[in-house]
């Protein structure tokens, strides 16, 4: 842990909106953090240039240059160390993460998911659930764990499912519900409130 604990590196692959959320909550103060760095696997995402709005360091690695995962997950923790990163925050992070980076990070990486898990795993959550014919949908912030969309749940919020949805307008409702989300669960583990217990998570005073 770094001397303040709470240094938050935040991997993107795309626009950053949920990146976007983080650097909002932390300017307005409702989230007593810092990002220390915003780390990314496609150098064109336009996540960024928010980065860089906010004065944030990036770096751009691509995967395509390593010869496997766990060689890759190797250098993204020699720079998440160099910057003192206390929490890894996933948003929009279109990699599986190895062992050797949840072992680097035990119980301290969060990934947020546009459905109530376990319900609709993997992309395109919001299709899956207009195809389906789900009522209710919702966002998801969890702990990470080696299987996909499946770790510990720290926070949910549903969102009804309207008889006109598609895709695309049940994704902006969910994605607006994912920006109050995220930086609350981020502040409940910062604040040392969330306590894993199995395979829940027992929130303390998570008010």
């Amino acid at each position: 842990m770094s001397e303040s604990g709470r240094v938050l590196g935040v991997l993107i692959s795309g626009r950053g909106s949920n990146l976007q959320a983080i650097l909002d909550a932390v300017a307005t103060g409702s989230l007593n953090a810092q990002v220390g760095i915003v780390l990314s696997n496609v150098a064109s995402a336009p996540g960024l240039e928010r980065a860089k709005q906010a004065g944030v360091p990036t770096v751009v690695l691509s995967h395509n240059e390593f010869s496997s995962r766990e060689e890759f997950d190797h250098r993204i923790i020699e720079i998440l160390r160099h910057h003192k990163v206390d929490l890894v925050c996933l948003a929009g992070f279109m990699r599986l993460l190895s062992p050797v980076l949840l072992r680097a990070y035990p119980e301290r990486i969060l990934n947020i998911h546009p459905s109530l898990l376990p319900a609709f795993v993997g992309l395109h959550a919001q299709r899956q659930a207009v195809k389906y014919g789900a009522k209710v949908s919702g966002a998801t912030v969890h702990l990470v764990d080696e299987d996909l969309d499946h770790g510990p749940i720290l926070l949910q919020q549903a969102v009804p499912v309207q008889d006109d949805d598609d895709e695309e307008t049940l994704s902006e409702r969910i994605l607006e519900q994912e920006h109050q989300l995220y930086p609350k669960a981020i502040g409940l583990v910062l604040d040392g409130k969330a306590r894993v217990e199995g395979r829940r998570v027992v929130i303390r005073d998570g008010k």
